[in-house]
Order: C-alpha cells, then structure tokens, then sequence
C-alpha cells in the first residue's frame, strides 16, 4: 500500500505556463518581483536549485509574495522527486516536509487561488512518505479535497487535474484486501469514490489541457496500460519522443516511456 499511496500526487510534472509572473496576488516590491522573474526564468530552464535560490530571495524581500511562496513549494518537490521514493533520503524527505509549510502557508495567504491548493495537494502526498499507513490513507482524503478545490477556482488547471487522474488510479492499483482494510480499519471511505474510468477521464483531459507535458502523456498510458488498453497507451508513448523537455524530470520520463513502450510491444487489446 505503502508505493500507492504515496504517489496520490505525482502530478508534479510540466506546463503550468511559467513564463509570466502572477500579479493578483503578488505584493508590489519591485525587487521581490525581480527575483521572482529570475526564478520563473530558471525555471523554466529546468535549473531547479538556482530557482529555489531566486524564489527563496523574492520572499526575503517581501514574505507576502504568493507567486514565489507557491513556486518555491513546487520547486522544492520538484528538487526533492530527482531522489526517487525507493531510496531512503532524510534531505528529500525534508525538501517535501519544507515544501507542505510553504504550500499551506500560500494558501492561508490567497485562499482564492488554484496555484496554492494544487502545490498544497502534491505536498502532502510526498511528505506522506514519512506517514504511518494510517496518516497516509487519511491524508489520501486531502490529496483529494486540495486537487477538487483547485478545479472548483480553475477548471482547466492541468496540474490538479493530473493529480485526480493519478488520485484515482493509484487507489485502483491498490490489491482488493489493501482497499478493503483501508476503507474499513483506517478510515479510507472515500476510497470508494475511485475508479479506473475517472483515472482516465482526469488524465485525458490533463493531456487536453497541455498536449506537451510529457508527464501527462506518460501517466495516462500508464494507466491505459493497466486496463490492458494498449492500442491507445502507444498512441501517447509514441508522441512523447518529439516533445521539448520542460520539467527537470523530463529526461527521465522520456527514458520510462521508451521503456514501457517496449514493455508493451505487441500485446493486444484487452477482449481481442
């Protein structure tokens, strides 16, 4: 159970359109507004450590900047996802604990914005790698709650949509008796709200929303392979070779769809 849940918010990949700073929540410093540019800029360039630097700098300057809380929580998970779960990390595993104080601390600060509850979700399913079982399967219930709460302020945020997708998907790989006991000794009832046809709905439209984010494209065959859809899962494995890197991650996610591709290779669709 452990691998799953812990996962709910792998929906950390590309694309939330990082090129411009926000200005609706952002205080008026023109030198935190500068360092934020800066950090947007790395960003954008995948050079994750200088960004944290400049996110980091704005928030010296001016502690209400929201733009750069939000994006320092993103880059800090974003840092931290490079060591991967299966290698035990005490620094990655305070990057994602830091990540979640900065998170919530955007959200007490613009409780009306998409970007805060979204980065709000994924911290919270990568700190519950340090959880018991059951604080993992109670904060599955917040993944959920922050995600939904980010698409009731902004529907086609790709990011949270992503997260449902991988929110649904990861409970349904869950064995029968794991979901059985999470539901009825640790409190996971809503658990019964997942399933393998919303897994795809959210991650289709996530792809919809931003074609180019090759994590999307990944997680959705991810999950078509796991309904044994494979016709379509190498549709999407088959664009992914094209498409710009972006996310820091992106290498990598390149390398896992060649992989599952060849995985795959030949098999027939689920009934055929």
């Amino acid at each position: 159970m452990r691998n799953h849940l812990v996962l709910l918010a792998a929906a950390i990949g590309p694309l939330l359109g990082a090129g411009t700073v926000e200005a609706q929540h952002s205080g008026p410093d023109p030198g935190a507004r500068a360092e934020l540019q800066l950090g947007v800029e790395a960003y954008l360039a995948r050079n994750v450590e200088l960004a944290r630097t400049h996110y980091e700098r704005a928030l010296a300057i001016d502690s209400t900047e929201f733009e750069a809380r939000w994006r320092l929580a993103e880059v800090m998970l974003d840092i931290g996802k490079q060591t991967p779960d299966s290698v035990k990390s005490p620094a990655r595993d305070s990057l994602y604990a830091l990540a979640e104080r900065e998170a919530r601390i955007a959200v007490s600060v613009a409780p009306d914005s998409a970007n805060g509850y979204y980065v709000f979700s994924a911290s919270i399913g990568r700190t519950s790698l340090t959880k018991s079982k059951k604080e993992r399967v109670r904060r599955a219930g917040e993944i959920r709650e922050f995600a939904l709460r980010a698409l009731a302020i902004e529907p086609n945020h790709d990011k949270a949509t992503h997260i449902m997708g991988r929110w649904n998907a990861e409970i349904m790989r869950l064995s029968s008796i794991e979901r059985f006991f999470a539901k009825n000794f640790l409190g996971g009832k809503i658990f019964n709200a997942a399933s393998w046809d919303s897994a795809v709905v959210y991650m289709d439209r996530a792809v919809a929303l931003s074609p180019a984010n090759i994590y999307h494209r990944l997680s959705l065959a991810e999950i078509l392979v796991d309904m044994k859809r494979y016709g379509e899962a190498r549709g999407h494995l088959a664009v992914i070779p094209d498409l710009p890197l972006y996310d820091v991650m992106d290498p990598q996610y390149k390398l896992d769809a060649a992989a599952l591709l060849g995985r795959i290779e030949g098999k027939k669709d689920k009934g055929k």
